[in-house]
This record gives C-alpha cells, sequence and structure tokens, in this order.
C-alpha cells in the first residue's frame, strides 16, 4: 500500500515538472516570437519565462481550479440567489416598491452612484 501512494506522488511530482515546463517553454516562445518585434524589448530565457509565469500569477490570481468571482462557481451564485429570493419575501410589499423605485433611480443615472444605499428598514 505504501509503495502504491509513493508511486503516485511521483507521477503527480512529474506530471506537474512536465506541466511547469511546457508552460515556461510556451510563455517563452511567445513572448520570443512576438514582444521583441512589437514592442522593442529583448528577448527572454526559459528561466525568465518561468519567472515571469509566477510572477503573474502572484499579481492575477489564478491559483485554484475555478474562478473566485462567485465563490464556488455555479454552487455559489444559486446559494446566493437563493438567499437573496428569501430576503426579498421576508420585506413588506411597502419596501418591495421604494427598494424598486430606488434602484430604478440608480440605473436610469438619476440617483446618486457614489453614496451607499440607505437602509429602508431605517426610513
Amino acid at each position: 500500500m505504501k509503495r502504491f501512494w509513493i508511486r503516485r506522488a511521483a507521477r503527480f511530482l512529474g506530471f506537474a515538472i512536465v506541466l511547469a515546463g511546457l508552460a515556461g517553454l510556451t510563455v517563452m516562445t511567445l513572448w520570443n516570437a512576438l514582444l521583441p518585434s512589437i514592442l522593442g524589448v529583448s528577448a527572454i530565457g526559459f528561466w525568465q519565462a518561468l519567472g515571469l509565469l509566477l510572477l503573474s500569477r502572484i499579481l492575477f490570481g489564478g491559483y485554484g481550479v475555478r474562478g473566485r468571482g462567485w465563490e464556488g462557481g455555479w454552487k455559489g451564485r444559486r446559494a446566493w440567489k437563493e438567499k437573496m429570493a428569501e430576503r426579498w419575501q421576508q420585506i413588506t410589499p411597502e419596501e418591495r416598491e421604494q427598494m424598486k423605485a430606488r434602484w430604478r433611480d440608480r440605473c436610469s443615472g438619476r440617483g446618486r452612484w457614489g453614496s451607499p444605499p440607505s437602509d429602508p428598514r431605517a426610513e
């Protein structure tokens, strides 16, 4: 059983190294093929391409398989919609009309975009 896990870890490590190497070669090739002629920058080597790839991951994210925009992809979006539908059912019809009017004003350009929306229960 222990050998199985060692082989599996070695296979994963080998796959990760090959994948990183291919990504580095891709970045280096694209950089050297496009940017020196377009922007006049110098060509880069393999290790510089890997460093550039790592820097872009640090600056722009992208560590996970899924994007982080909706906190878990479609499941997070569905949960958010359910939560908003539940909140909408709990407010009174008068509060609904006030909220609709406020969003109508906001979306039509007549509202104040810089200020946060006021609490409908405080009014």
